[in-house]
């Protein structure tokens, strides 16, 4: 089981802070993923470059695929500190913001590093909530036909719903999402946006979220599979400590 742990670029002081957080409760993980959110000033790719030439971990940026402007050079593609990347749609922009919005789709921006970045493993997401799964599907089917190497899904809440994917994804390299949702707030907030509906069981607390994601790494490790952890709006070291027996054992 490989594992790999999404932090979330805010500054650079902040970053490397969560890095060396991750190196100490966790000492086997050698893979990191960085999301590109255009709220921070730190884009992916570079973070991903600063990160690995400073602590020689692999790192995997998430790329925008409504960013990247008809014939512009792709992000990363200049950076020899990268061994891949991840593929994302791209959330809608603000309203009023100034930045420019291309009509790609995931699959286009992936064929289009397979052909000019062909050094570059090329990821793509695979997301179980958003739509009928007969629909997600096909469009895993054309990432994977556009060259994708593999998947990162979106955080799954339910062990169930776990199975059913790995079933489906059974043939292709995925790397499983857990994160962890503390509270009411922050489950309405992933009903409204991210479409999850929650087991009605679901602990919602730290110990709750803890007990879940060594349930989900259990049954991956089982599988031979791999997963990335999505710590958000928790104390990192605290909930990552929780999981460290399972990860490393």
């Amino acid at each position: 089981m490989r594992v790999s742990v999404e932090l979330v670029p805010r500054s650079e002081d902040a970053l490397f802070e969560d890095v060396s957080v991750v190196r100490k409760v966790l000492p086997s993980v050698d893979l990191l993923n960085i999301p590109d959110l255009i709220r921070f000033d730190l884009r992916s790719d570079d973070a991903a470059a600063r990160v690995n030439r400073a602590s020689g971990l692999n790192v995997i940026p998430h790329i925008r695929a409504i960013d990247i402007a008809p014939g512009a050079p792709l992000p990363g593609a200049d950076r020899p500190e990268l061994k891949a990347v991840l593929v994302v749609a791209g959330d809608p922009l603000p309203a009023g913001s100034d930045r420019v919005a291309y009509p790609n789709t995931s699959a286009q921006i992936i064929e289009r590093y397979r052909r000019e970045v062909p050094h570059l493993d090329v990821y793509a997401v695979f997301d179980p909530y958003r739509r009928a799964p007969r629909q997600e599907l096909e469009d895993v089917a054309r990432k994977k036909d556009a060259g994708a190497c593999g998947f990162f899904t979106q955080p799954l809440f339910d062990l169930h719903m776990l199975q059913l994917s790995m079933d489906w994804l059974r043939d292709d390299t995925v790397f499983w999402g857990i994160s962890p949702v503390l509270g009411e707030r922050s489950r309405r907030y992933w009903e409204r946006v991210n479409h999850v509906v929650f087991p009605k069981d679901y602990d919602d607390t730290l110990d709750g979220n803890i007990r879940l994601a060594r349930q989900m790494l259990t049954l991956v490790r089982e599988k031979n599979d791999n997963t990335y952890l999505m710590p958000l709006k928790v104390d990192l070291a605290s909930y990552l400590g929780g999981l460290s027996d399972i990860i490393t054992g």
